[in-house]
């Protein structure tokens, strides 16, 4: 190698630093990735398709009181959105716990609790927005409904409606050019407006008999035959609206996965397949799948809900431990995304710190906004120690922030991990079109992320 190349530092394409086999090993892991989107829409769903496979792989719940022992594989599910898998470490627990730790909600469209209504014999949903979207993305595409029904018996009954080739769909309309010379003048946070994403559910009345809301009837009719429900249950009910498109190829060399909420399920896929892959640990390791972190992970589903916090004093209690000693000692990469450079908008990017696509996964020193508000910053050496058994394993990765100094900044996990006392650094895929109704990964990056957390948990 070259002095120059020795004293300067510069990143490649992984494709020119890796074999034809390991190419061909991350399209087969991304066939994987892309059914556990399709699965995955909701956070609800992630965690059920997490389940599954932690059955499948030898997991079991854990219950406060459970005897556990070196090599056992065990799980705590949180109400249905958030859940927790660990293998215990040969090593003693007070010597902390390698985490990975991701969330599986992604923006999207809420129903209002009372949402349905007809208006010039169309019916139509109420919605409010989950996150930060762009409202103007979610109109004229094919929308699909899922959630749970809460019905007055008592029942929950699971939805899924728009993602079958035999299904309907549901639509947000949205002007003609030629009428939108007023709404064309708004702001474009402004073009749609939040009471303007209305979901249109039907257009047919109930019967020939001149009845007033006859189309809404309709609706209700439909839904009370198939699952017994009444308008009032929409009150209790729990009701996602999501781009019913499926995960797909993009680019004539396929290199590319276009799908909705890979923010930040293609993390948390690699995450939950590394903590899969480990079966006689030296550290115990574990997997967090969190709700909530769109909107400030709040909630008893989100990160800054105690529920990780009783898991941990709950297995270091039955080994003889304690919470905040193994807190202390524990290492975390938060598994979230970062905004991929894009040529076309180049200008919110400071190129020499941005992440690229198909240059690995993206560590992320710091979060936050401008002077770093709301930021975890990891220490140097903490940083340091992941760069050098990524470098030692051959793990393709980069470094970046997100946009321009006085122009982007986000959130993560990161920091109420943190406040554990815990060390933590960002860690996963950069993603172009982030928080879009279709987001873009490469399926290299992608791989090299699981890599990267599987590794992790093995040397760190």
């Amino acid at each position: 190698m070259a002095k120059k190349d020795l004293l300067t530092y510069s990143l490649k394409h992984i494709a020119s630093e890796v074999s034809q086999q390991w190419t061909k090993r991350a399209f087969r892991f991304n066939e994987g990735y892309k059914r556990f989107l399709d699965a995955s829409k909701t956070e609800r769903e992630a965690v059920a398709t997490a389940v599954k496979q932690l059955q499948e792989n030898g997991f079991r719940p854990f219950r406060l009181g459970d005897a556990i022992k070196p090599g056992d594989k065990i799980y705590f599910e949180n109400r249905h959105k958030s859940l927790i898998a660990a293998v215990i470490g040969t090593e003693p627990i007070a010597k902390g716990i390698r985490l990975l730790a991701a969330h599986i909600d992604s923006p999207r469209l809420d129903l209002k609790p009372n949402p349905l209504y007809e208006d010039s014999e169309l019916a139509l949903l109420k919605t409010h927005y989950y996150g930060g979207i762009k409202k103007y993305q979610w109109t004229t595409i094919p929308l699909a409904m899922h959630g749970v029904l809460m019905l007055s018996d008592g029942r929950k009954v699971e939805v899924s409606v728009g993602e079958e080739d035999k299904d309907p769909v549901f639509y947000i309309d949205d002007l003609l050019p030629h009428l939108a010379q007023d709404q064309m003048k708004r702001s474009g946070s402004e073009v749609i407006r939040g009471e303007e994403l209305n979901v249109v559910v039907g257009s047919l009345p109930q019967s020939k008999e001149d009845e007033k809301q006859a189309v809404k009837q309709h609706v209700l009719q439909l839904l009370n035959d198939k699952y017994g429900f009444v308008e009032r249950d929409f009150l209790a009910s729990e009701i996602e609206i999501v781009p019913a498109a499926k995960a797909r190829d993009v680019g004539f060399d396929r290199g590319l996965t276009g799908a909705y909420g890979q923010d930040d399920r293609v993390c948390a896929y690699p995450a939950l397949q590394a903590v899969l892959s480990q079966e006689s640990p030296k550290n115990t390791v574990a997997v967090v799948l969190a709700d909530k972190e769109e909107i400030g992970s709040v909630g008893n589903s989100g990160m800054q809900s105690a529920f990780f916090q009783y898991f941990v004093a709950d297995i270091a209690e039955t080994l003889g431990s304690n919470e905040r000693t193994v807190m202390m000692a524990s290492k975390c990469l938060s598994a979230d995304v970062n905004a991929a450079f894009d040529p076309t908008f180049a200008s919110v990017s400071e190129q020499m710190n941005a992440s690229y696509i198909n240059r690995g996964m993206v560590l992320t020193k710091y979060t936050g906004a401008r002077g770093k508000s709301g930021a975890s910053d990891a220490n140097a050496e903490f940083v340091a120690e992941v760069q050098h058994a990524f470098d030692a394993a051959k793990i393709p990765w980069q470094i970046g922030e997100l946009g321009r100094v006085d122009l982007g900044g986000g959130g993560t996990v990161a920091g109420y991990l943190a406040n554990l006392g815990m060390e933590v650094l960002d860690a996963g895929v950069p993603v172009l079109s982030m928080h879009a109704p279709y987001e873009l990964t490469s399926k290299l990056d992608v791989y090299a992320t699981y890599l990267g957390f599987d590794c992790f948990l093995k040397t760190l």
